[in-house]
C-alpha cells in the first residue's frame, strides 16, 4: 500500500510530503485510512530535536479515521469503521493488566520505530522509515497500527473533533477525572490553558469543585476557559507574583493544581500556593535535564502530593464516556479546534507553536 506522508528527515528541517510503502497487515494490525490529525507539541519536539526519535521518521499520535483492513486475528474492528487512534499497550504488563494501559511498560511501542521484532512498518525508496510514533505516525494518509490502538467511534463524531480525543483531550481530563479527583468546595487551578488545560477546566467543571481558575498570559484563551466554566482567570502576564495571585483566587491556597505548560518557571511559582492537604498533577514535560527543588519538609507536614500524569490515566471505557459527553453538548471539545488541509501542516504547526490556536487538526481529503 502506497501513502503520502509528511516526512522529518532531520532535526530542525521542515517536513517533506513523500511518497512511502506501507506494510501489509499482520495477524494484529489494523490499516487505517487516515481522516483527520491533531497537532500535539510533542510532535513539534521531534522535529526540533528535543526529543528523540529515529529519523527520517513520520510522527503525528492524534489520528481517527477509516479501518482499511484487518489482520486475520483482528475481532474488535472490521473495515469500514470509524476508529480513534489511541495510546498504544501490549495488555499483558502488570500496568496494562491492572487497567493502566497508558502506563504500558513496553516503551519500544511507543518510541522504537518499527514493529517489535524490528520489521518495518513504512519504507522510503526502499529504506526503512522511522513509524508507529506513540503507536500511530498519523502525519500520513495510513496508518498501520496495533489492535490495541484502535477505538471504535460513533459514526456521527466529526473527525476534525474525534482526532484530539487521542493525546490531548483524554489527557487533561483524565487528570483531572481519574488521577486527582477534585472534591466538594476544593478549587482547581489550570497553568496553561492549551488543548490539554482546556480538557482540564472543561472535565473540572463535571465535579463538585466550587472554584476553576484558568491561568495562561493570552487573553483570548482566558476569555475561552470562562466561556467553559472556569470560575475565575489569572492572566499571568499581567503578575509579578503568581504565587499571590493563586493564594488570592483560592481563598489561600489551591485544593488541585494541574500544571501543564512544561514550564519549571511556572512550576517553582505555583508550587508553594498549594493548599495543605493539596494535589498537583504534573503533565507538561520540560526539556530533559531541567530540574526543580523541593520543599521536602513542607510538603510532608502539609500532606501535599505531586504526581505525574501520562495520557490522563485513560481507558478505552473512558474515552468512550468523554465522547458521550461531548455528543450530549457537556464537553464541547469542537470549541478548541481549527482545521488544515494537511498539505498545510507547516503552517498548522506554526500556529500551535505561537499559541494561535489552541487544536489545530489537519484533514486529509477522501
Amino acid at each position: 500500500m502506497k501513502a503520502t506522508a509528511a516526512v522529518c528527515e532531520a532535526a530542525g528541517r521542515p517536513l517533506r510530503f513523500r511518497e512511502v510503502e506501507v506494510a501489509e497487515p499482520r495477524a494484529t494490525e489494523v490499516l487505517v485510512r487516515v481522516t483527520a490529525s491533531g497537532i500535539c507539541h510533542t510532535d513539534i519536539s521531534i522535529m526540533q530535536g528535543k526529543i528523540p526519535f529515529g529519523l527520517p521518521g513520520v510522527v503525528g499520535h492524534e489520528g481517527a479515521g477509516v479501518v482499511e483492513s484487518v489482520g486475520s486475528g483482528v475481532t474488535t474492528v472490521r473495515p469500514g469503521d470509524k476508529v480513534l487512534l489511541v495510546s498504544p499497550s501490549c495488555g499483558l504488563c502488570q500496568p496494562c493488566l491492572t487497567g493502566h494501559p497508558a502506563l504500558c511498560a513496553v516503551p519500544a511501542l511507543r518510541w522504537g520505530g518499527r514493529r517489535l521484532d524490528g520489521t518495518a512498518v513504512l519504507t522510503m525508496d526502499g529504506e526503512p522509515v522511522a513509524a508507529r510514533f506513540l503507536g500511530q505516525s498519523s502525519f500520513s494518509t495510513y496508518a498501520l497500527v496495533e489492535e490495541r490502538t484502535v477505538l471504535k467511534a460513533p459514526g456521527d463524531l466529526a473527525d476534525d473533533v474525534l482526532a484530539p480525543f487521542g493525546c490531548g483531550v483524554v489527557t487533561g481530563a483524565g487528570a483531572v477525572l481519574n488521577v486527582l479527583k477534585p472534591q466538594p468546595n476544593q478549587s482547581v487551578v489550570v497553568l496553561g490553558a492549551g488543548a490539554v488545560g482546556m480538557s482540564a477546566i472543561m472535565a473540572a467543571t463535571l465535579t463538585p469543585a466550587a472554584r476553576l481558575i484558568a491561568v495562561d498570559m493570552v487573553p483570548e484563551r482566558l476569555a475561552l476557559a470562562e466561556e467553559l466554566g472556569a470560575t475565575d482567570t489569572i492572566n499571568g502576564a499581567e503578575t509579578d507574583d503568581l504565587t499571590a495571585a493563586i493564594k488570592d483566587a483560592t481563598g489561600g491556597g489551591a485544593n488541585v493544581i494541574v500544571e501543564t505548560t512544561a514550564s519549571t518557571k511556572v512550576l517553582r511559582s505555583a508550587l508553594p500556593a498549594l493548599a495543605r492537604g493539596g494535589a498537583m498533577g504534573l503533565i507538561g514535560a520540560p526539556a530533559a535535564g531541567e530540574q526543580v527543588s523541593l520543599p521536602v519538609v513542607q510538603l510532608i507536614m502539609g500532606a501535599m502530593r505531586i504526581e505525574g500524569i501520562v495520557m490522563g490515566d485513560g481507558t478505552a471505557p473512558f474515552l468512550q464516556a468523554l465522547m458521550r459527553l461531548h455528543r450530549d453538548g457537556r464537553f464541547p471539545v469542537d470549541r478548541l479546534v481549527r482545521t488544515y488541509p494537511f498539505d498545510r501542516i507547516e503552517q498548522a504547526m506554526a500556529d500551535a507553536e505561537s499559541g494561535k490556536v489552541i487544536k489545530p487538526v489537519l484533514t486529509f481529503g477522501a
